[in-house]
């Protein structure tokens, strides 16, 4: 029992203070990182205009449009808090170069500018909110900190919220607008607010009002950050926290993570021949970056469906359901052979292993008892069957090579990673966090071990003290009085 209760407490303080804090991203709570001196200045970027569309895949505005009415009600919103000047890189629809944008910055002594934009992605299947910060350290980490507050209000909004990011080009940093600015030393960051090209995100920028309430809703995350006040709305954010942060090196989460997810695996559950459902339980792993994204296939990796949102997925926190049931309909006539993909928040999947049913779905007809077990789980070898991508999530290039100003990142490379029980160990180097857990399962089945041999070496006794016993019995019996007392 001593044994017990000392190896109960390594494990308390394992979970404590390693495994547990490993999955938070951040505490909750610090005062803003980046010094202000006086009033804070802060310049807002309406992203593209001129002959510079943007995006036209939301079928409603070209993106500039858009960028700008956005921009102008972040302006108003944030012109009626106290002690802070704000400026508009343009207020027109004219061309505007990055190099000019970040000069003007620069003109005005700003603390930081914001580039306001709407996002597309080339198959158009991507859906959310994300905001892009410098690569480098301190700027990286103020970003951070204002990109939370950003990003959190969407998410309270009801958005998808893909991440705080990074994005690094041939030049270093892969915006231009982030490039310039902070080579002349002003922090920056693009607010991709939603994707007007896919239905989910479509109801949040359908009209001028949701443009409109957009840059209201930023103008509060940015007067949260600087900690203003305003007499005319009646707020004051003097003491606001913030996400907490180091200033030495950049967020690691906001680094992009070309790596797959490290486990992605589907097991059998039911299957109703009467409606077509069919369920599995779908578990899965990243231990760089949280989940964002599944598809799956019905027809063994033809075609795919529409991405949906991974439950429980916070970006902010680093959270995610790691198992969930997932049940599909299955149309009548079909025979289905069911295939997943789990996404990160950078957009490289894993596919699970293989489910081939082995009864053709035909609604109203009981075939289980001619075409065999439903739980069977692959055939000829596909259960452990796996394999690693990225799609491509954008239709854009380099800003530093060419003039548009697109916000999204062109497709990284596939990443060929098989996945199996071992996969971990076998691709990549295993985490911190991992390896103390790998640690606790080796304490747990030491102590397991030592438990089985104390067993059996107490029967062996039992067992030669009961022989003895008989062997007495049996020489008492027979007159063999050798080791009696006379």
């Amino acid at each position: 029992m001593r044994f017990l209760r000392i190896l109960s407490g390594i494990l308390i303080f394992f979970l404590a203070f390693f495994i547990l804090p490993g999955y938070c991203f951040h505490a909750s709570a610090a005062g803003r990182l980046q010094p202000v001196d006086g009033v804070p200045v802060i310049v807002i970027d309406p992203g593209h205009g001129g002959e510079n569309l943007g995006t036209q895949a939301g079928g409603i505005w070209d993106e500039k449009y858009m960028d700008m009415v956005t921009a102008q009600a972040l302006y108003d919103e944030l012109s009626l808090y106290d002690d802070v000047e704000v400026y508009l890189t343009r207020t027109g629809d004219v061309d505007v170069s990055f190099q000019e944008r970040a000069a003007f910055a620069q003109s005005v002594n700003a603390d930081f500018l914001f580039s306001i934009h709407y996002n597309a992605s080339e198959y158009h299947d991507l859906f959310g909110s994300e905001v892009w910060v410098p690569l480098t350290a301190p700027f990286n980490n103020y970003g951070y900190q204002i990109g939370y507050e950003l990003l959190r209000g969407m998410q309270d909004r009801g958005l998808l919220v893909r991440g705080i990011k990074t994005r690094e080009g041939e030049r270093g940093e892969y915006y231009a607008i982030i490039r310039e600015t902070v080579a002349l030393g002003i922090p920056a960051a693009i607010i991709e607010h939603c994707h007007v090209d896919e239905d989910r995100d479509k109801g949040f920028c359908a009209s001028e009002e949701d443009l409109i309430r957009f840059g209201r809703e930023d103008a509060t995350a940015i007067a949260k950050y600087f900690g203003l006040k305003s007499t005319a709305l009646q707020v004051d954010y003097s003491d606001y926290p913030l996400a907490e942060v180091g200033s030495a090196n950049p967020v690691a989460s906001t680094l992009r993570d070309e790596t797959a997810p490290d486990v992605c695996r589907i097991e059998f559950l039911s299957a109703d021949y009467e409606t077509g459902v069919l369920s599995f339980t779908l578990s899965a792993a990243d231990y760089d970056s949280p989940l964002l994204y599944y598809t799956y296939s019905i027809d063994g990796g033809q075609t795919y469906s529409e991405r949906n949102a991974w439950p429980g997925s916070d970006v902010l926190t680093g959270k995610y359901e790691d198992t969930f049931t997932l049940s599909l309909t299955i149309p009548s006539g079909t025979k289905p052979s069911v295939i997943v993909r789990a996404y990160n928040m950078f957009d490289p999947y894993t596919e699970s292993n293989r489910y081939d049913s082995p009864i053709t779905f035909s609604y109203g007809q009981d075939s289980r008892a001619e075409e065999g077990d439903p739980s069977s789980v692959g055939e000829g070898g596909n259960e452990d069957a796996s394999g690693t991508g990225t799609p491509p999530d954008s239709d854009t290039h380099d800003p530093a090579s060419s003039n548009a100003d697109s916000q999204n990142p062109p497709a990284a490379d596939p990443v060929a990673k098989p996945v199996s029980g071992s996969a971990v160990a076998g691709e990549k180097q295993v985490s911190f966090v991992a390896f103390l857990e790998i640690c606790l399962i080796i304490v747990v089945f030491l102590f397991v071990i030592l438990l089985i041999s104390q067993g059996i070496a107490y029967q062996n006794r039992k067992r030669r003290r009961r022989q003895g016993r008989r062997e007495f019995q049996s020489r008492k019996e027979d007159g063999d009085t050798r080791n009696q007392l006379r």
